[in-house]
């Protein structure tokens, strides 16, 4: 196909970053979290939000520094993404309707469980087994709460976002687990090069830690129980390693077609260059050990990039700090860039902020962007008892200054929704 300075080796649309928000444990706004991040500080505190006696896990990277009207995880999450998509359409110079498709990575919606005991206390008392459902639907009918009706809305966040910021058509709500905020960049990516729009909001939010959440994914023995000090408890890569940290944020990206991005005049952050995403059967949970579909992804996200391996100067590694996945991860990556892998940085943005679970692949994919335009490169923190089964360059707790012209982003989540990004340059 024809390939212009406006297409890519495809002749499709290439896709320009204009605008970028973040939120975590580390702060408000990409530039003090980008300062944390590159002094190696970290986010993790022990949880103030909920009484965590009895429990094994007593540490996240919880964001309690935005008000909401009321605790649940819906309102949690939109405080987040309002915040993060305010601040990436300022970057972005765009005020007014946006007039483009907006693609929402939320988390799955439940009631908090102090809501619905709250509604049990208000349902009519019954011997008959099986009927808990009729009596809470009477107490509703009865009297309705339009609080705890948004709470289980799965769409809620996305129409309000919607509203607020002047979308256009229907707004698209998904959860792919640990993938979601990558995925939610991809729906973007797509679109434009469709050409089904010029521009694309994509937005990825996470405020679901609760106690329930805390004991499901210690159940699956995932979650770290490394409580004393918190900050140490996230360790990607190394031998001691022991689970990951729950943490809760939110990032958006503003996208448009390079074309449309230069002749309003805007400034380009980077280029949203290849995605790749694979399905993985191998378990509701766990990764393939193989690393098959990984592998697979990380090759996708490269050939749609229409890049070779030796392009890729860093990695920003899914590196949750859990035995198996930071072990398959480390295999795909040997995989697929042989030897080269040694000389390659690596590291892994979760050792500071968490894992932001949904959040995950969007706020990583700013933190990337944000290596390329610093030449920066974001430390590894709490990396001192190295994993002889894992060789990697993982900048070890400190920063380090390089210049990276093309990052690749990997977010393989649960349930083997697998996805990667990479991000390039401005071209010349």
């Amino acid at each position: 196909m024809t390939q212009s300075k406006f297409t890519d080796h495809l002749g499709r649309p290439i896709i320009a970053v204009t605008g970028m928000g973040v939120i975590t444990s580390l702060g408000q706004g990409l530039k003090d979290n980008w300062a944390a991040l590159t002094a190696g500080v970290s986010g993790i505190h022990a949880i103030k939000r909920f009484p965590t006696d009895g429990l094994s896990t007593r540490i996240s990277g919880t964001v309690d520094f935005i008000d909401v009207p009321a605790e649940n995880s819906v309102e949690r999450s939109y405080a987040f993404a309002r915040a993060t998509t305010e601040e990436a359409l300022a970057q972005a110079g765009l005020s007014g309707d946006f007039n483009g498709p907006l693609f929402l990575a939320a988390p799955p919606i439940e009631p908090e469980w102090s809501d619905r005991f709250a509604l049990a206390d208000r349902a009519p008392a019954s011997e008959r087994p099986g009927d808990a459902y009729d009596r809470f639907m009477a107490v509703l009918r009865n009297k309705a709460d339009p609080v705890f009706h948004e709470a289980m809305l799965f769409g809620a966040i996305s129409e309000r976002l919607a509203d607020r910021f002047g979308t256009r058509g229907l707004p698209v709500t998904l959860s792919t687990a640990c993938a979601s905020g990558a995925t939610a960049i991809q729906l973007g990516v797509e679109a434009i090069r469709q050409g089904r729009t010029t521009r694309a909001l994509t937005v990825a939010t996470d405020g679901s830690v609760s106690a329930e959440a805390l004991i499901r994914f210690s159940l699956l023995s995932a979650l770290s129980t490394q409580n004393d000090p918190p900050e140490k408890a996230s360790k990607p890569f190394s031998k001691d390693r022991d689970g990951f940290v729950i943490a809760e944020g939110a990032a958006t990206l503003v996208l448009e077609s390079l074309e449309s991005a230069i002749a309003r005049g805007a400034r380009v952050l980077g280029i949203m260059k290849g995605c790749g995403e694979k399905a993985d059967l191998f378990h509701r949970t766990r990764s393939s050990p193989d690393g098959g579909p990984a592998i697979a992804t990380i090759r996708a996200a490269l050939s749609d990039a229409g890049l070779a391996e030796s392009g890729i100067g860093y990695i920003n590694a899914h590196g949750t700090s859990t035995p198996e996945n930071d072990k398959m991860e480390y295999g795909a990556m040997s995989a697929v860039f042989g030897e080269a892998l040694a000389s390659i940085p690596v590291s892994s943005n979760k050792s500071m902020i968490g894992h932001t679970l949904t959040a995950a692949g969007a706020v990583e994919a700013v933190f990337s962007l944000q290596t390329i335009l610093t030449g920066t490169l974001p430390p590894t923190i709490n990396y001192t008892n190295a994993d002889p089964a894992i060789v990697l360059d993982v900048v070890p707790n400190v920063k380090r200054d390089a210049k990276v012209t093309a990052v690749l982003s990997n977010s393989f989540g649960f349930g083997g929704q697998n996805a990667s990004l990479v991000m390039t340059a401005e071209p010349a």
